[in-house]
């Protein structure tokens, strides 16, 4: 298997006073969605049931998940990984002051098993370099060690909450991540730390 990148020479401002400069910027190839009508078909060839069957399974799962995941679950998706729902909120010193309106956004938060993660790490990437005027001038050949960025540390925060009862604590350079449904240990990962929105200041990450 091997993914593919393009490399395209963009003229980037940085500010809106700036003349710019141009820069190299990947960004995958996006292939064609696949509707799901076209995915339970193969997904009963490659099984061996009925098309009818595998859409009552498909039907039937897809409501079992967003039931468990709504009343705080963390749902295993077969072959995948697990799904939770949980939210983004500011902190607040006071309990008087908790209050709805500390919520800023719900989220669907997807972790990765094991064998798919191994799957993107083994993936051989594949750049086509364009110039500024669409022209194709170099081809490579990842060489990368294929590390996968992990969900759960990728982002930045201070004094973040995870859903699930885990607290991310940790600055610019990564720090712990303890308890929840699917954090525990301690991660130093990413470059970055767990959890925060950088541009929620003082919001917690559940």
């Amino acid at each position: 298997m091997t993914m593919k990148v393009k490399a395209v020479e963009k003229l980037l401002k940085f500010d809106k006073n700036s003349a710019g400069t141009y820069r190299y910027v990947m960004t995958p190839e996006q292939y064609s969605s696949l509707s799901q009508k076209k995915v339970i078909r193969e997904a009963a060839l490659r099984s061996g049931v009925s098309q009818g069957v595998m859409q009552a399974c498909w039907d039937a799962a897809g409501e079992v998940i967003k039931a468990w995941a709504t009343e705080g679950h963390s749902v295993a998706l077969p072959g995948l990984g697990t799904m939770r729902f949980g939210l983004r909120s500011k902190s607040v010193e006071k309990v008087e002051d908790v209050k709805s309106s500390l919520i800023t956004s719900r989220r669907i938060i997807f972790t990765p098993d094991v064998d798919l993660k191994d799957e993107l790490k083994n993936t051989a990437v594949q750049i086509t370099c364009y110039d500024r005027d669409g022209n194709e001038v170099k081809r490579v050949t990842s060489t990368d060690d294929g590390e996968v960025e992990d969900n759960e540390t990728g982002s930045t925060g201070n004094g973040s909450t995870e859903n699930g009862g885990g607290t991310n604590t940790g600055g610019d350079n990564g720090g712990t991540n303890t308890g929840g449904d699917n954090t525990g240990g301690t991660n130093n990962g990413g470059d970055n730390g767990g959890g925060d929105d950088p541009n929620l200041p003082g919001g917690d990450d559940h």
